[in-house]
């Protein structure tokens, strides 16, 4: 799948979640409305039933011609108790018992003593005695409408709301996922073409090198036949190494590789590591320079894995420097640690790029330089070998043109 495709797919299932999501949301809202709808008729049922009670009661009604007194507070009261258990309504409630015309003078008022507070949904319906439009006005009160009606969802809601919840997550890890499988698919393409590329030059030269030896016209002299064996042999070696790097990284990946651990002198490593790249650094009349002040160099390590990854930072060192390398290495001692830095005065690594370098088959672009070679798994393979010593490798990089240069800092705890 393209990258266009990729994200045509992925636009159109998230509008088509959203979709769905307005939907659930809209059925949940609905479902409160109705929840609502039933509240209030009844709660109006209860307080009509409440004051037909209290109005057939003759005495209670010559009463409230008056006054409304203690004993009538106790009889709504109790009525609507009734009411609310007839209707299976159990909800908490207050009530109050005002007189409207004389409201506003601030006159007296009934009401229970379990008044909560907030702003509760009130019900109220007039005691008209006889006729008389100068009654008084019951109002029933429920502090806690809202969490009764979503109680009495309970379930319902409960379940869209984990499934709302649910479908985002799953959206959300399908379409990380797709966007990883894409990342790596591409890598792993782009790492395939650069194999090809890096195999087919030493099997070509190994193929011309063979067809020269068997002309004999060639054949003439011991020194011809060393040189095209030596080509042989050279090209052989770099094929084995390069399928070794890829082997060594899968296996290290499946821990099928392991780590043998052994008191090391980190300065003969790096004397040993130097000495080992010397040839490819006066190749390119390049230069090196060992400063050694680490009072402490001691560690405990793979000799054999350190010592790649040591050879593998001055490889892309040499391989980064446009013109002559001139490698660095410094050491010395910070917060119980033994710090290694390997600089560089190369090409640099733009910033965009340096989050991405410890990636596996990811290659820093190198514009106009067409000669560097490699499969993107050399600083991937430095990270792993840093981290199985329990240690860490971080990055500085300028590509400014007065001070371009790259330092990897290694950091490995003392034996």
């Amino acid at each position: 799948m393209s990258l266009h495709k990729t994200h045509i797919f992925i636009a159109l299932s998230s509008i088509a979640l959203f979709i769905v999501l307005i939907i659930q949301v809209n059925w949940i809202l609905e479902t409160a409305r109705i929840k609502e709808e039933l509240f209030n008729e009844k709660a109006n049922i209860i307080l009509a039933r409440t004051t037909d009670a209290l109005l057939s009661d003759k005495k209670t009604s010559e009463n409230l011609k008056t006054c409304v007194g203690n004993h009538e507070i106790h009889q709504i009261d109790s009525l609507l108790n009734y009411y609310m258990n007839f209707y299976n309504f159990h909800i908490k409630y207050s009530f109050e018992v005002v007189k409207p015309e004389v409201l506003a003078f601030k006159d007296i008022s009934y009401s229970t003593a379990n008044l909560h507070p907030g702003q509760p949904a009130c019900y109220q319906k007039g005691l008209e005695i006889e006729a008389n439009k100068h009654g008084w006005e019951l109002k029933l009160n429920f502090p806690e409408k809202q969490k009764f009606i979503i109680a009495e969802m309970g379930a319902q809601f409960a379940t869209s709301v984990i499934l709302i919840i649910v479908v985002l997550i799953l959206f959300l890890k399908t379409t990380f996922s797709l966007l990883r499988e894409k990342k790596i698919s591409e890598h792993t393409t782009e790492f395939l073409n650069n194999m090809t590329h890096e195999f087919k030059t030493p099997l070509t030269n190994i193929s011309l090198a063979s067809k020269m030896i068997t002309k004999e016209g060639n054949i003439k002299h011991e020194e011809k036949i060393k040189q095209y064996t030596d080509i042989i042999h050279q090209e052989n070696e770099k094929l084995r190494l390069q399928v070794e790097q890829v082997l060594s990284m899968t296996a290290l990946e499946r821990g099928e590789i392991p780590i043998q651990k052994t008191e090391i002198d980190v300065h003969q490593l790096i004397a040993d590591s130097v000495k080992y790249m010397n040839l490819q650094i006066e190749n390119k009349q390049g230069t090196s320079h060992i400063i050694l002040n680490a009072q402490q160099h001691i560690i405990t390590g793979d000799k054999t894995h350190l010592t790649n990854a040591l050879c593998n930072l001055m490889d892309n060192a040499i391989k980064y420097s446009p013109k002559h390398p001139e490698i660095t290495i410094n050491t010395y001692n910070k917060d119980k640690e033994l710090v290694i830095e390997i600089s560089d005065k190369g090409m640099g690594i733009d910033k965009e790029y340096k989050s991405k370098v410890f990636d596996k088959f990811f290659r820093v672009p190198t514009h106009n330089i067409h000669n560097v070679k490699g499969f993107g798994l050399g600083l991937a393979y430095i990270k792993k070998i840093i981290e199985l010593h329990n240690g860490s490798i971080e990055l500085q990089s300028d590509t400014s043109p007065e001070h371009s240069g790259t330092t990897f800092t290694i950091k490995l705890p003392y034996a």
